[in-house]
C-alpha cells in the first residue's frame, strides 16, 4: 500500500497519462521532425498504427491542443501541425532521445 506522502504529482501523471498513450510519442515526434503533415503522411511515418487508431490518437491530441487540425475550404486536404504547447515538447523528446541511445541497446 502506498503511503499518502509517496503519491505521484497529479499533473505528472497527467502528463504520462498523454505521452505514455501508445503511438502519441510517435506522432508528436514525427510532427517535431516536420510540419505540417498530412494524414497519409503521418501514417506512413507512425507505419505500425492503424489508420483508425492513428486518427484517434489525432483526435485525442487535438483535443489536449498539442496538435491542431487545419482543413482547407473547397478541398479535402487536411494537415496536422503541432501547436506552441506542442512544440515545447521537442526538449523532452531529445532528452528521451538521449536516454534510449544510451541504455536502449537493440
Amino acid at each position: 500500500m502506498i503511503s499518502e506522502d509517496c503519491k505521484v504529482c497529479p499533473k505528472f501523471e497527467q502528463t504520462f497519462s498523454i505521452l505514455g498513450k501508445k503511438w502519441n510519442g510517435l506522432i508528436i515526434e514525427s510532427l517535431l521532425n516536420d510540419s505540417p503533415q498530412r494524414f497519409k503522411t503521418l501514417s506512413k511515418a507512425v507505419e505500425k498504427c492503424s489508420d483508425r487508431m492513428l486518427a484517434e490518437r489525432l483526435k485525442e491530441l487535438e483535443g489536449k491542443h498539442i496538435v491542431k487540425r487545419r482543413a482547407f475550404e473547397n478541398s479535402n486536404l487536411i494537415e496536422y501541425s503541432l501547436t506552441k504547447k506542442g512544440e515545447e515538447l521537442k526538449p523532452i523528446m531529445d532528452e528521451v532521445h538521449n536516454w534510449s541511445n544510451k541504455w536502449c541497446h537493440k
